[in-house]
This record gives C-alpha cells, sequence and structure tokens, in this order.
C-alpha cells in the first residue's frame, strides 16, 4: 500500500510523534513523508529526520495532499496544534481547498500523544483507516466535517472576516509571516476590505505591520481566506539546534555548485524569513531586513551554515524562539526606525532591486552595506 504523509508544524516533529507515526505507519505499505511551514522544516533538519520527510517542496498542505491523491492509497495529515479545537479547525481549512477531498480516505491525526488527542477521519472512506491507527495510538476518534469552516470565515461582497481560534490575549497575530497586531481577548477577527486589512477586531492594529504585509506603497492585496495566519510563538524551545555537515547540505537537493564561482552570492530577505528555504540556495550569505526577520531566518540558516548580515533596529515583536546565530555574522543596530528604510537602499543601491547578487567578496558586501546605513548605525556586532 502507498501511504503519503503530510506532516504540519514543528511542535509535531520536536514531540517525537512524526518519528514514532512514520515507524507505525511504515509496517503496514511504503510511506512517502513531507513537511509545510518552514519551522516545520526546521523541526526536521534538528530531528535528524531529512532523508525520512521531505523538506524540499514549497506547498501549502492542501496541496501537499493535492499530491498524494495522485499518487496514494491513503493520505494521513499530521498536526499538533495549540489545543484539539485550533487543530481541528486548521485541519477544516485544509481539506476545505482540496478539489478531490472525497476521491482517497483522508485521516487527520492531531496532537498524539497528549490528553486531548484524537484521529479524525475527514471522508467516509477514510474511517476504517481512522480506527486502526486511533486503536494503535490509544487515542479517540472526532466526527467533523468542513462545515465547521464556515464558523471560521464569513464573506460579503469584497469584504472578508476571518475568526482565529485558541488565542490567548498578549499574544502576537501573524499574516503570512509578519506581525500585524496583538491580541487583546479571547475572540480575536481579522477583517479585510478589497485584499486590505483594515481592522482586528478583539486585538490591536500595527500599523507598520500591516504596510509591511502589504507592501508599503505597492498596496499589494492578500486573499485572507487562504493567507497563513498564526498567533503566539513560531516555536517552543523543546529542541536541539542542528547545523548539517557539507555532504548532507549537498544531499538535500539542488544545492549549486560554487566550485568555479568567483566571490561568494549573496541574498536578501526582506520580511520574508518564511520563504528563505527557498530563497537561499546557492547563496554564502544572507542579508536580512528587521528584526524578526533576522532573529527567524538566522535561525534557519544556522541550519544550513550560511551567515547573515542582519539590519536590525530594535523594533522585535518577540515572536521567535532562542535564536542560533552561524559563526562569521554580523548585525548592524541602526536607529529607531529605520532598518526598513536602509533595507530599501541595500535593495536598490547593492542589490539592484534583484533578490540575489554576486560579489567579489564578504567585506566588500560589508562595506556596501555600511555604506548605505550610515550615519543611522548605533553599532555593529560581529559573530
Amino acid at each position: 500500500m502507498e501511504i503519503g504523509l503530510v506532516i504540519h508544524g514543528p511542535e509535531i516533529v520536536d514531540s517525537g510523534q512524526a518519528k514514532k507515526i512514520i515507524e507505525i505507519l511504515s509496517t503496514k505499505g511504503t510511506v512517502t513523508s513531507m513537511i509545510a511551514g518552514t519551522m516545520g522544516k526546521t523541526a526536521v533538519i534538528d530531528a535528524h529526520l531529512e532523508n525520512t520527510i521531505d523538506i524540499n517542496r514549497n506547498l501549502k498542505p492542501s496541496d501537499c495532499i493535492e499530491e498524494c491523491i495522485n499518487t496514494d492509497d491513503v493520505i494521513y495529515l499530521l498536526n499538533h496544534g495549540k489545543n484539539l479545537e485550533t487543530g481541528i479547525a486548521f485541519a477544516g481549512m485544509v481539506i476545505s481547498h482540496l478539489k478531490r477531498k472525497d476521491e482517497k480516505p483522508i485521516v487527520h491525526i492531531e496532537r498524539p500523544g497528549s490528553p486531548d488527542g484524537a484521529v479524525i477521519p475527514w471522508n467516509e472512506l477514510a474511517q476504517k483507516y481512522a480506527n486502526t491507527i486511533a486503536n494503535e495510538l490509544g487515542l479517540s476518534i472526532i466526527l467533523a466535517s468542513e462545515q465547521e469552516k464556515e464558523i471560521l470565515l464569513e464573506s460579503e461582497g469584497e469584504r472578508v472576516v476571518r475568526h482565529l481560534t485558541g488565542v490567548q490575549p498578549g499574544e502576537k497575530i501573524l499574516v503570512n509571516g509578519i506581525v500585524v497586531g496583538s491580541a487583546t481577548s479571547f475572540e480575536v477577527s481579522i477583517i479585510t476590505e478589497n485584499g486590505y486589512i483594515t481592522q482586528i477586531k478583539g486585538g490591536t492594529l500595527k500599523e507598520h505591520g500591516v504596510e509591511k504585509l502589504h507592501n508599503y506603497e505597492h498596496l499589494v492585496p492578500i486573499d485572507l481566506k487562504s493567507a497563513w495566519v498564526k498567533s503566539g510563538r513560531l516555536r517552543s524551545d523543546n529542541f536541539k539546534a542542528r547545523t548539517l555537515k557539507t555532504c548532507e547540505l549537498n544531499a538535500l537537493a539542488n544545492k549549486e555548485n560554487r566550485i568555479n564561482r568567483r566571490g561568494i552570492r549573496a541574498v536578501i530577505v526582506d520580511h520574508a524569513a518564511e520563504k528563505v528555504f527557498d530563497i537561499v540556495p546557492g547563496a554564502d550569505i544572507a542579508v536580512t531586513v528587521g528584526d524578526d526577520t533576522t532573529i527567524l531566518a538566522a535561525d534557519i540558516l544556522y541550519r544550513l551554515g550560511i551567515p547573515i548580515i542582519g539590519i536590525t533596529d530594535g523594533d522585535s515583536d518577540g515572536v521567535s524562539h532562542r535564536t542560533h546565530i552561524f559563526p562569521g555574522s554580523t548585525i548592524l543596530r541602526l536607529i529607531p526606525d529605520s532598518d526598513d528604510v536602509i533595507g530599501r537602499k541595500i535593495l536598490a543601491n547593492v542589490f539592484m532591486n534583484k533578490k540575489n547578487m554576486n560579489f567579489a567578496s564578504l567585506d566588500e558586501l560589508k562595506a556596501m552595506i555600511i555604506q548605505q546605513a550610515n550615519d543611522a548605525i548605533k553599532y555593529i556586532k560581529e559573530y
């Protein structure tokens, strides 16, 4: 039997449950495992599972499941949400995006190893598989339906309301990896008009974050129905960071051969840390713009052995976990409210509005960046 396993998020990997369930499913057939989400990929590397779980794809969970429907006999969705309610709500959103949700059995395993863990069959075909895995894991069966999604999403014309689940007052609210506000109550809703965030009910709006999300003067709209929305920290501290060896990096696939390259290749990561795995292949160094982007990107790139030049101004939102920074990195601390301005200057004048560039040396790149930052620099820290 061909078994597809779609894993979402870091917690299920950090807990050891992903490895355990892969081992159980491997006794039933050939398992193809893949993970969705940047922090999940990082967790896979820390758990030494990159040869077991595919981290090379950049797909949403629903797209991963659609791929499995093409090739596998049964699909399992493995997740560990903040609680059972948020986990089922997440799965309901994923299932609602499927075009062929009743074609193959889809079994959702939520929070295994926790007192409220459960198995949810998302179509009739999945019932027997759900019963079997629930018995093996000692979990209860819950019958859920896509209708639960109707509670989370309201749409009227160009106005979309998305209700969040499992939110705690004080938590940061992220949309597509960018903090757009903070929760002030347990009931939080994000509202968009014509694709632009206009209000957060039950929370306070962070205007600067909303500007970043919509790409400032470019005013790029978002689809709130399909956007990645999260509250709270991106990952717990239940892990030990690991740096891949050169041979392991090459085995990850599509690493560009650097042997005959002159100088260095640099990439710029501007408020897009969640896409860093897709941005950095073949890079020798990354220039990161923004405090949280620098914290998160540095931590991910530590695994890949890539140093950073971080452009920060001290306005971190505190959504990340403890950070690891690869040796050879440099952090520029600027005066308040200047990292975005300097980041744009670096993109235009150093990278020529490209996402990556070749430079003669690291010293040349640093000098060019410091020149752009000029009088805005408070201090420079080397690692």
